[in-house]
């Protein structure tokens, strides 16, 4: 009885560890997946609050046709980008035409005087610090996760259950890296 005892114990001792680290890889994956979640919901709103701005300003930018193209070219890939890889880089896209339009816009000063304009670019501008922060918190939660995929002991278990990497949510554009110059 007591062989069965010592038996049971020993394998409660090997155990337990196992199932705390398998349930924390479980927890992180969940983590990174939920941080995922809300960058979606945020890129969401932004690429519904781009045609709203676009159809505000065509009475305003007759000129400016190219701009809103490009604009609505950039939505469309970065509303079928799949893999985060390819909604990086599409999102990077989209923040490079906006960012041409914002200088397009001040060239026509009605324009920015328009309630509707400037409700929607508030609403933009707000969407674009939210998706900041929701990539900033997504990043963080990969950093986590595959830092145990990968330290001993961990690692051994995520090998064991298939535990992938996952990617981080980074600017590839080197221009939008670098530190803007001031000068007055």
């Amino acid at each position: 009885m007591t062989t069965v005892i010592i038996l049971i114990a020993a394998l409660l001792v090997v155990a337990l560890p196992l199932i705390s680290m398998y349930n924390s890889l479980i927890k992180l994956r969940n983590q990174v997946k939920n941080a995922w979640s809300q960058i979606d919901v945020q890129l969401k709103r932004r690429h519904d609050l781009i045609p709203n701005l676009i159809e505000t300003v065509k009475g305003y930018m007759h000129h400016e046709r190219e701009t809103l193209e490009s604009i609505t070219k950039a939505r469309s890939q970065a509303v079928e980008a799949e893999t985060v890889g390819e909604k990086a880089k599409a999102e990077g896209e989209l923040t490079r035409a906006l960012g041409k339009f914002n200088l397009v816009v001040e060239n026509y000063p009605d324009l920015k005087a328009n309630q509707n304009f400037l409700s929607l670019q508030e609403e933009l501008t707000s969407t674009e610090n939210k998706i900041s922060f929701a990539r900033q918190a997504y990043n963080d939660q990969v950093l986590g996760y595959n830092n145990k995929i990968q330290m001993f002991p961990s690692n051994i278990m995520a090998t064991m259950f298939n535990f992938k990497e996952e990617e981080f949510f980074e600017i590839e554009d080197e221009k939008e890296k670098a530190v803007p110059k001031v000068s007055f």
